[in-house]
């Protein structure tokens, strides 16, 4: 298998942890409106900065940002410092680094190993739009508002595991480009060999890789991550707990995710559905294309009545151990450690046809 892919529920009570454009005194929620109805979200960049910061938290070493342009209200770009080698979030979640014709750097760009989708809500919410007043020793009080609301936000995930730590050299007609390293610079050819890389041929181009033990490291620190996460905004007014409160990961062959109907929203708008025939269904679909087990982690506490039925309808299957259900932390945590241990090298090479 070369891919784990999945599916994440994060439950937001009485929060607001990813906000849009407001108005001039009121905070507004990124939301979209999906036949007349307000459906909240969480962007995929916005989870991923949550991610990050919890990989920091860890123990990472972030790579560091600069943000470069024409003056404000012209061109602006932020970008990090695109050295996959060294920082481990710019070769987990990409990067393009655009440099000026006038000089000799080339452009280097990295498209993400890891790809998420938007954290969009399984069901209509109402917005709660909480007034508030600012009068603590002024003689003016100041008058403002934000949005908040109560949602499961499920979003769909895609690891792509060889191409951690391996990174395609541009050939003459640019081949390769997404996931280039740039040869003339010290972020290319001349560090990677530094750290131990080998060049070899990925996906019909020559490519350089990272040693082993670096490529399991740094799948197990995103692992670790998820399984611990934390982040969003207005924490001071809406903490929430951002740790998965449901997900179900699988092993892949190819880059398909069996999963996006198996955890959804009910198409009658009345919330979180997570059906057992389904994913028995997508499972035969995809037979041999797939790995046991599929590791589901569920709360508890967390929709018992669903999980009780998600349980009875695949209760075969769980005796077989070919589906797996326990704690989030506890399943993501253990797939690190596995990793880390080398038990799941095979997944670090695609699989042979």
């Amino acid at each position: 298998m070369a891919f784990l892919a999945g599916k994440i529920v994060l439950a937001v009570e009485a929060g607001a942890p990813n906000n849009g454009a407001g108005d001039t005194t009121t905070g507004r929620v990124k939301k979209t409106r999906i036949r007349g109805r307000y459906y909240p979200y969480v962007s995929a960049q916005a989870f991923r900065r949550w991610l990050r910061d919890t990989m920091t938290a860890a123990g990472s070493v972030p790579s560091p940002t600069e943000r470069v342009g024409k003056a404000q209200g012209k061109a602006q770009k932020v970008t990090t410092n695109a050295d996959p080698i060294r920082y481990v979030d710019d070769d987990l979640f990409g990067y393009m680094k655009a440099t000026a014709k006038s000089t000799d750097e080339a452009t280097t760009v990295r498209d993400t190993p890891f790809m998420v989708g938007t954290f969009l809500a399984v069901e209509p919410a109402q917005l709660t739009e909480d007034f508030g007043v600012m009068s603590r020793n002024i003689p003016e009080p100041v008058l403002h508002s934000h949005e908040f609301y109560t949602a499961d936000l499920a979003a769909p995930f895609l690891f792509d595991i060889p191409r951690v730590g391996t990174f395609t050299l541009p050939g003459p007609s640019g081949s390769g480009r997404p996931n280039y390293l740039d040869e003339k610079t010290a972020l290319g050819f001349a560090a990677a060999a530094q750290a131990g890389a080998t060049t070899q041929t990925f996906r019909g181009h020559t490519a350089v890789r990272l040693p082993l033990a670096s490529r399991r490291e740094r799948v197990a620190v995103l692992v670790e991550a998820l399984a611990e996460l934390a982040g969003g905004a207005k924490k001071a007014l809406h903490y929430g707990d951002r740790v998965p409160a449901l997900l179900a990961v699988v092993p892949m062959a190819g880059g398909v995710n069996p999963l996006g109907f198996v955890i959804d929203g009910a198409e009658d708008g009345t919330g979180l559905q997570v059906r057992g025939d389904v994913l028995r269904k997508e499972l035969a679909a995809w037979q041999g294309e797939w790995e046991p087990p599929v590791l589901v982690g569920w709360r508890p506490g967390f929709h018992d009545v669903l999980r009780k039925r998600f349980e009875a309808d695949l209760a075969e299957e769980i005796a077989a151990g070919q589906v797996v259900i326990d704690h989030p932390r506890t399943v993501l945590l253990a797939l690190a450690a596995r990793v880390r241990d080398g038990q799941h090298d095979a997944w670090f090479d695609d699989p042979a046809r």
